[in-house]
């Protein structure tokens, strides 16, 4: 018979030291020190916790009195606590008063402004990948000028051009349109300088020159390989043009003057400046805002996966 050797205690503690230190090493180098806890004191995380939580609470407050106030009558808003609810929860019958209202004025509203900023972002986000994918993968005369000029167009507020915006629709005839809102929601600088900086960063050159020899065309390769890499930038780009032109006021207010083109923050503005001598226009203005902010709630819990999903891809080497 062959007797078999078994191994040790100290055999398997030398072989356990001789596996962590040979990982160990493998981390030192390809730089890589998976030690989060180094150079980071109990009393910095509790100063960065703090902070977190008080940012949390500054943009989470406002949602909640909008939540709180839209369960209350008129008599009740005034009456009661405004963070906390009143005996009478009036919610249901104050969603229905705003929807019922003026033949479901608020639907026609909630419908111009899911066309506005859906459809607006939407195409805003194209053209904003496509300009900063041909700045970034084409070298061409004027690259640096047209990047340049579109560095100043993210300077320049929305409200410094609705004027002269308004001035040249109503030589067009596109004042008091769909289009005069719509048609200035198309342009984002700062997407295009986001789509930029992300297409240089993360399209391979290598990937488009492999497309060209397979024979795709340049539009082919653009929405074949280009789109798909810059997934999140394109969801930040249009979260923001969605978030910007669905809270958009200024621009609708100096183009639109028919109220059935109205957006929703027009027209929730045109409710409560009648509260003075129609209180009941509270309950009204505080649930439609409430049903305002669902779809933005919605838009931001579905598009999320898209960042956690795509801004980590390729950080981490082998």
């Amino acid at each position: 018979m062959t007797a078999t050797a078994h191994p040790t205690a100290n055999d398997t503690r030398s072989l356990t030291t001789a596996s962590d230190s040979a990982r160990a090493a493998r981390r030192r180098s390809r730089g890589d020190d998976s030690d989060r806890s180094a150079g980071r004191s109990p009393a910095k995380t509790i100063i960065v916790t703090v902070v977190l939580a008080l940012v949390a609470v500054y943009f989470l407050v406002p949602a909640y009195w909008v939540i709180v106030a839209a369960t209350k009558t008129t008599e009740d808003l005034f009456a009661t606590n405004g963070f906390w609810f009143a005996p009478t929860f009036a919610l249901w019958e104050n969603l229905g008063r705003v929807l019922s209202y003026d033949g479901g004025v608020f639907l026609r509203w909630f419908a111009n402004s899911v066309l506005y900023a859906g459809v607006g972002a939407l195409l805003a986000t194209y053209f904003a990948a496509a300009g900063g994918y041909a700045l970034a993968k084409y070298d061409f005369r004027g690259r640096d000028t047209i990047f340049g000029l579109v560095l100043g167009g993210v300077l320049v507020p929305g409200t410094a051009t609705a004027l002269p915006l308004f001035l040249l629709f109503s030589q067009l005839g596109l004042a008091n349109t769909y289009w005069s809102v719509l048609l200035p929601s198309l342009v984002s600088p700062f997407g295009l300088f986001l789509c930029r900086i992300y297409a240089n960063a993360t399209v391979d050159t290598s990937l488009i020159e492999a497309g060209r020899i397979d024979g795709a065309s340049e539009l082919r390769i653009f929405h074949t390989l280009g789109l798909r890499i810059m997934t999140p930038a394109l969801v930040t780009v249009f979260l923001f043009q969605l978030v910007g032109i669905w809270n958009n006021y200024f621009l609708p207010l100096v183009m639109l003057s028919d109220s059935d083109l109205f957006p929703i923050t027009l027209g929730l503005n045109n409710w409560r400046s009648q509260v003075d001598r129609l209180p009941e226009f509270y309950e009204l203005t505080t649930g439609g805002v409430l049903l305002s902010i669902i779809p933005l709630a919605i838009a931001m819990v579905v598009l999320q996966r898209f960042w956690r999903g795509g801004l980590t891809e390729g950080s981490v080497k082998a």
